[in-house]
């Protein structure tokens, strides 16, 4: 009886060492990326939002000269007069916000200019073309030019805690940021193959992203988001039952064992 109730324990303790090793590979974010980077590194480039269709577009136009500006004033410009800090002297420059929504043609309506090709161009080449035609055409010599991408928007959807679309400030969004917002994973979620939905010149494309690999992570072309990203978390086949199927059965085998081995130390101590 005593072999017994020994070999009992000693599956107990291994089933339950077990369970939290495959529990804790499976959940852990990142593997190894504290031995990786214990060096810094290089960031890796990331690529410049491009505009899309349906984009909305916030374009701003600066100047001393207020007079200058209002040519461009088309009813949708915002502004008024600023004060702006140049070493000891200030400077009264003038400045205007129009928003844009950028047509299926990945066009714009611009004042004076009129039709505006802004598809598949980043920000800072938008201000680059607005800024040169205004100083090289002679209407605004000291004109300043900014343009920013107000909507930026991705969809979590799946096994994560708070699924959905959100839409975020500024141009710059990884897939950790993403989910993070999002409330994380639920303990059944699948971690090894979040899938990324993207469409991009007119084409669809998908990644998967294995969260538990750092490497897999910060190389995907995935881990800067795009506007308009969708992101499927897959849940565990056992959902209904929290973490991975082996963990599941696992769990269960060591519930079990250690009601027999309760019940044998029982029935042991009560022959004594």
């Amino acid at each position: 009886m005593k072999r017994t109730t020994f070999l009992l324990i000693t599956c107990s303790l291994c089933l339950g060492l077990t369970t939290s090793c495959i529990s804790n590979r499976k959940m852990i974010y990142l593997q190894g990326a504290a031995q990786a980077y214990a060096e810094p590194q290089d960031i890796q480039e990331y690529l410049d939002l491009r505009v899309q269709t349906d984009d909305q577009l916030a374009i701003s136009v600066a100047s001393k000269d207020a007079e200058l500006l209002a040519r461009f004033n088309n009813n949708t410009l915002i502004g008024g007069g600023n004060n702006s800090q140049t070493g000891t002297n200030t400077v009264n420059v003038s400045s205007g916000v129009s928003y844009f929504r950028v047509n299926k043609d990945g066009n714009i309506e611009f004042p004076i200019f009129g039709t505006l090709h802004v598809g598949g161009m980043t920000t800072d080449e938008i201000s680059s073309m607005i800024q040169k035609r205004m100083i090289g055409e002679g209407y605004i010599n000291d004109a300043i030019v900014n343009t920013k991408i107000m909507s930026f928007k991705v969809t979590v959807m799946g096994d994560v805690k708070n699924p959905g679309t959100q839409t975020y400030q500024g141009e710059r969004l990884t897939i950790l940021e993403a989910l993070g917002k999002a409330g994380d994973l639920n303990n059944s979620a699948y971690r090894d193959n979040v899938l990324v939905i993207r469409e991009e010149n007119g084409k669809r494309k998908t990644y998967e992203v294995n969260l538990l690999d750092n490497q897999a992570v910060f190389n995907s072309p995935a881990y800067y988001l795009q506007q308009n990203d969708v992101i499927y978390v897959q849940p565990n086949k056992s959902q209904r039952v929290k973490g991975s199927t082996s963990y599941t059965w696992l769990t269960v085998g060591s519930t079990v064992v250690g009601m027999v081995v309760s019940i044998v130390s029982l029935v042991v101590a009560l022959k004594k």
